[in-house]
């Protein structure tokens, strides 16, 4: 939703015109945010925005292709003495982050390897409202520097929305990998009762990932634990999802529950988790 707004924004000329319109693809979104991105990019398009879609690979085959490197998502863990606790999360830096530094440069001429000179930079518009402003950071790379046009705007979630609404854009779904461990039982909800097909796809992958990472099962490696896509640590086909999460101070290992209300999206910028983002004009 973040990043409908900023490139419509420049469509309408009411923020600083962008050069390009980066979107990572970690190829499990759900089928309705490959749709609005469809739309988005002939509307952007006719504005004269190239809208560039960028991808590491396919997040769901990488993480069951057991010849591949090992996929980190930050899936719940429960340990062979009954503890609890929580996987290493670097799915957004590996398959958001790198592959918009990577675009950037390409944007600016100077692809990997090549260093880019210094004083050239590419300005990344990120479209953080002020009710994120905590997510509101500097880059970490001299070739990037963001800037937060909803910020300056003094644009809160429900201008945000309003805005998409005017422009008859008001069903803009939130990007999520279709099986993120970071659903909310409203978001698992929803995929199972709008999506089969994709609930039965999330299942499935539920089910492989339940020793860890095939390799290490092919390997006939021991369990470390059993993994799962749910919070409670039980098999996605069989958690009441039509309960409310239970509510609960997470220990430090986990992630604090998502307000039922809002099933989350994972924006580079200002997704859940622990993954720090790092910063022609782009948004």
């Amino acid at each position: 939703m973040q990043s409908s707004v900023v490139p419509l924004l420049a469509c309408h000329e009411a923020i600083p015109r962008l050069d390009a319109a980066v979107f990572a693809d970690t190829g499990w979104e759900p089928q309705p945010v490959y749709e609005h991105l469809a739309r988005l990019r002939a509307y952007a398009e006719r504005h004269g925005i190239h809208v560039l879609p960028v991808s590491a690979g396919n997040i769901r085959a990488d993480v069951l292709d057991p010849e591949h490197r090992f996929v980190s998502l930050p899936l719940h863990v429960l340990n062979p003495d009954g503890t609890k606790g929580l996987a290493r999360r670097q799915c957004t830096s590996e398959y958001k982050i790198k592959p918009l530094k990577a675009a950037a440069r390409r944007l600016l001429g100077y692809p990997h390897p090549q260093r880019v000179p210094p004083g050239v930079y590419a300005q990344q518009t990120i479209g953080i409202s002020t009710d994120e402003f905590h997510r509101a950071k500097d880059s970490d790379v001299a070739y990037l520097r963001n800037v937060f046009p909803l910020i300056e705007l003094n644009w809160t979630r429900t201008d945000r929305q309003n805005y998409l609404t005017d422009n008859g854009f008001a069903n803009t779904p939130k990007s999520a990998c279709t099986g993120c461990p970071c659903h909310s039982n409203a978001a698992w909800r929803h995929l199972r009762d709008t999506d089969p097909t994709a609930w039965e796809q999330a299942i499935a992958f539920d089910t492989a990932i339940r020793h860890g990472h095939p390799r290490a099962t092919h390997a006939r490696h021991p369990p470390r634990g059993q993994y799962y896509l749910h919070r409670s640590r039980q098999p996605l086909d069989q958690v009441e999802l039509d309960l409310p999460a239970a509510r609960h101070r997470p220990s430090a290992a986990e992630h604090r529950p998502e307000p039922e209300s809002e099933p989350p999206g994972c924006s580079p910028w200002s997704g859940r988790g622990d993954d720090q983002p790092t910063s022609r004009r782009a948004a």
